[in-house]
């Protein structure tokens, strides 16, 4: 059956079950108002939010009676839809619900449905507006502060409705990029239930030129994922090295037109994998909520680029080198705010970096990465001679490493900052390159910008006309200087394996860390499935 006539079909029931309810169950008027107020107070008793709204209402019915039919029939609608939002189906059943109203005998059973509906608004309106699961418990990176809806204000707005179906479809994040994922979502199921994208390619590479089954194969392919218009051309000519190339743009490959392992890799991922990604996508969507800020910083971790939106347009970009996927170097995830920025910066070492990876060069060699200062408790540089590094362990030493500034400063010439209890920031490298790598994940959490300048220049446009000449003059002295930013702005850093464009197809990006993966397990736990259209 096709999730469309599956939808028709709940919408039908919810319809029935709505013009039936005024008839069958009796009027509050001649109810045993004690019998179900007391059924509601009993039901609602160990939800906070559920037993203060129907202690505030005196226990009055919400739901269940006869003027409330537009209330019923917008909840059954939102719930029948919540599978194409990629929520849990069991969760969020509409057949769970009218057999609850359908099946009740007494008032104690209508009070107890009553309650019922309440529960499951709430529950629907949290997980399709602030997500399903609680991404820190699933991934420790994810330091994103989820905005859960207060449920006192999602009733009273769905109390005060005169539309209730328009509050609960408001529910849904309303940023572009959601309703685009949506679009996705629908594309892929319809995909696979036509029989996904054909047959694998052949492992090995294919250029330019060739000819064989295994570039049939590839064209094949790239005809199937709307690449490449259809043809029986059977040698890889131009216009499927121009299809391949169009492909490895958008899944952040070297797009140089030949098929070679890592895009063969990625051609060969199934449309089911796919759709994890949008699913995953569509969950993270809903964690960062609708207020993204006029104008922002966007790191998207595993694409290696930070960008400046305004308005929704992206005004800047540059490339980026993110942490390396080991335990405590990875990047996290979360959100805040960008106020100043560090010119001529000091490298304060990490502690963790500091006697990880420099006390024990130094124990075997004092002079051992001698740009960096010893630093002791009261702020005074002390000579390495004067220091016997043996006697201190990762937990006893008590200095503190400092580069000054310098070309050749780890830290290069700048850093961004938004302060934070993790100490991620981004900042300029003399490791330049690193950026001319496909994958980079080479810090140490970090984000090292590949335009720093230009990052600085596009950030300073918005309080001084002349940002190259007053970055310039303060660079030129060589001294560290704090410039404060007069509009701080929003940064989000995100981890997002497919990212819609406004115009043009999904892009995708490889799980670098594992995490999608893993949010999707959680997802699944839930009661999320891959649910394509079935002909």
């Amino acid at each position: 059956m096709r999730l469309v006539d599956l939808r028709r079909g709940l919408l039908a029931g919810a319809v029935a079950f709505v013009l039936g309810l005024a008839g069958p169950l009796p009027s509050h008027a001649a109810m045993d108002q004690a019998a179900f107020r007391q059924a509601v107070a009993e039901a609602a008793s160990d939800d906070v939010a559920v037993a203060a709204f129907y202690r505030d209402r005196d226990y009055a019915a919400f739901w269940t009676t006869a003027d409330a039919a537009a209330r019923r029939a917008a909840l059954l609608t939102a719930l029948a839809q919540a599978p194409d939002h990629g929520l849990p189906a069991t969760r969020h059943d509409p057949h769970a619900l009218i057999a609850a109203f359908r099946e009740a005998r007494t008032l104690r059973d209508i009070g107890r449905a009553e309650v019922m509906a309440t529960r499951m608004f709430l529950s629907y309106a949290r997980d399709i507006g602030s997500g399903v699961i609680d991404p820190g418990r699933v991934v420790t990176d994810i330091k994103r502060q989820i905005d859960r809806p207060d449920p006192a204000d999602l009733l009273a707005r769905l109390a005060a409705a005169d539309n209730p179906g328009a509050v609960l479809r408001r529910l849904a994040p309303r940023s572009p990029e959601y309703a685009r994922l949506l679009r996705e979502k629908t594309r892929l199921e319809q995909r696979i239930a036509e029989g996904g994208w054909g047959p694998r390619v052949p492992s090995g590479t294919l250029r330019p030129g060739q000819t064989g089954a295994a570039v049939v194969a590839l064209r094949n392919r790239m005809i199937a994922m709307g690449y490449l218009a259809r043809s029986a051309a059977a040698s890889y000519d131009a216009a499927l090295q121009k299809a391949v190339q169009a492909f490895q743009r958008d899944h952040g490959l070297e797009p140089d037109g030949v098929a070679g392992a890592g895009t063969v890799d990625e051609i060969n991922i199934a449309p089911e994998e796919r759709l994890k990604s949008i699913l995953v996508a569509m969950e993270r969507e809903r964690w960062l909520g609708n207020d993204r800020g006029d104008r922002h910083v966007l790191v998207n971790i595993t694409d290696f680029h930070a960008r400046i939106v305004e308005a929704g347009e992206v005004v800047f970009q540059t490339r980026s080198v993110v942490g390396k996927n080991v335990s405590d170097q990875r990047t996290p995830e979360f959100s805040d705010v960008m106020d100043h920025m560090v010119i001529n910066p000091t490298w304060n070492v990490p502690r963790s970096i500091a006697v990880k990876e420099y006390l024990p060069k130094m124990q075997a060699n004092p002079n051992a990465h001698g740009y960096l200062q010893l630093v002791d408790a009261r702020g005074r540089v002390v000579s390495r001679g004067a220091v016997d590094f043996s006697r201190y362990t990762a937990r006893t030493f008590p200095f503190a490493l400092k580069q000054p500034p310098s070309q050749a400063n780890a830290l290069g010439l700048v850093k961004f900052m938004f302060p934070n209890p993790y100490n991620i920031y981004l900042h300029d490298t003399p490791s330049k390159s690193l950026f001319d790598r496909e994958v980079r994940a080479f810090s140490h959490g970090c984000i090292r910008l590949g335009d720093p300048f230009d990052f600085a220049y596009a950030l300073l446009a918005t309080q001084t006309d002349d940002p190259k000449g007053f970055f310039a003059a303060r660079l030129a002295t060589g001294r560290e200087t704090r410039v404060d930013l007069e509009h701080p702005l929003p940064i989000h850093i995100i981890y997002r394996t497919a990212v819609t464009e406004p115009a043009g197809r999904v892009q995708y990006r490889r799980d670098v860390y594992g995490r999608d993966a893993a949010i999707f397990d959680a997802l699944q736990a839930a009661g999320v499935a891959l649910a394509p259209v079935r002909g």
